[in-house]
């Protein structure tokens, strides 16, 4: 499974010199290959448009999956920049955990007159609109996929992500500590692959924050430790925090879960499941023949 992040931040872009080399666009995540005909992509932040520059330089798309977690403006923003939807030979499909007449309803206000200038309904790209439900796996192009409740303001929901054998579990936005809510992310997560998690402040910073519906990155070391992921990646940064003190961050999760990475923009991961080794292979490992 290959993912690829197109934005890393929270809340707003940030355009700061001090904050390119993790990224400034807001969520947005491709599943897949470069050379699919299909793309499935979680979000459409801001990062986007990036997205849609890079697509120029591939074969077209014939569809487009969309995973919506949530309809704040953070996770929706890109989309009216989005060069897809205005080709009449692309198909999106949206998937979301609320009534498809609604889902639509809202992507139109953000096009909506005096916001954009040209409608949603007039777009020349194909729209659907399926409802999911926590708990219960559905196909997304290649992927199977669940989606998983969060705990955030107006709620929002996370995924979990399989193919051919390999789990990645993306967790944006979410506020750890509800008992119900934490036990469901590690449940879905349980041994998977890659878990993308929220780690948008410190400890200290959270303390003064309970409530804003986002997660310390010692929250996301605890949940990785709970499920026994094999990676963590932090995810939804904070805007006010710079590079510098992202690598900060890092560093300080490392100590709690040493398998840590952060989430840059325009960076690709392949995720792999560790095959493992047969009885006699391990017995080899741990008593080499002798030479």
């Amino acid at each position: 499974m290959n993912l690829r992040f197109w934005g890393v931040r929270g809340s707003i872009p940030t355009p700061h010199a001090d904050r390119l080399r993790y990224g400034g666009n807001t969520t947005c995540v491709e599943i897949g290959s470069r050379a699919d005909s299909e793309a499935v992509l979680i979000d459409c932040g801001s990062g986007l448009r990036v997205l849609g520059e890079d697509l120029a330089h591939r074969p077209p798309l014939s569809r487009i999956h969309i995973l919506l977690t949530h309809f704040h403006w953070d996770h929706i923003q890109g989309l009216p920049y989005f060069p897809p939807l205005f080709r009449s030979d692309v198909e999106f499909v949206f998937y979301t955990n609320r009534p498809p007449d609604k889902v639509r309803g809202l992507l139109q206000v953000q096009m909506a007159e005096p916001f954009f200038p040209v409608p949603f309904e007039a777009i020349p790209a194909r729209a659907e609109f399926r409802h999911i439900e926590c708990g219960r796996p559905f196909r997304a192009g290649p992927l199977t996929v669940e989606a998983v409740a969060l705990n955030h303001p107006q709620g929002a929901v996370g995924y979990r992500l399989e193919s051919s054998g390999t789990v990645s579990v993306f967790a944006s936005d979410h506020e750890y500590g509800n008992l119900a809510i934490d036990a469901g992310l590690i449940r879905a997560s349980r041994d998977a692959d890659l878990l993308i998690m929220d780690a948008q402040y410190t400890p200290e910073e959270y303390a003064g924050k309970v409530g804003w519906g986002h997660s310390s990155y010692a929250h996301a070391a605890h949940a990785a430790n709970a499920a026994n992921v094999d990676r963590l990646v932090l995810f939804h940064h904070d805007p006010t925090h710079t590079d510098i003190f992202l690598d900060t961050m890092l560093a300080a999760t490392q100590e709690l879960f040493p398998r840590t990475q952060m989430a840059s923009e325009g960076k690709a991961l392949h995720v792999t499941h560790p095959v493992a080794p047969s009885p006699a292979e391990a017995i080899t490992a741990a008593y080499p023949r002798p030479r």
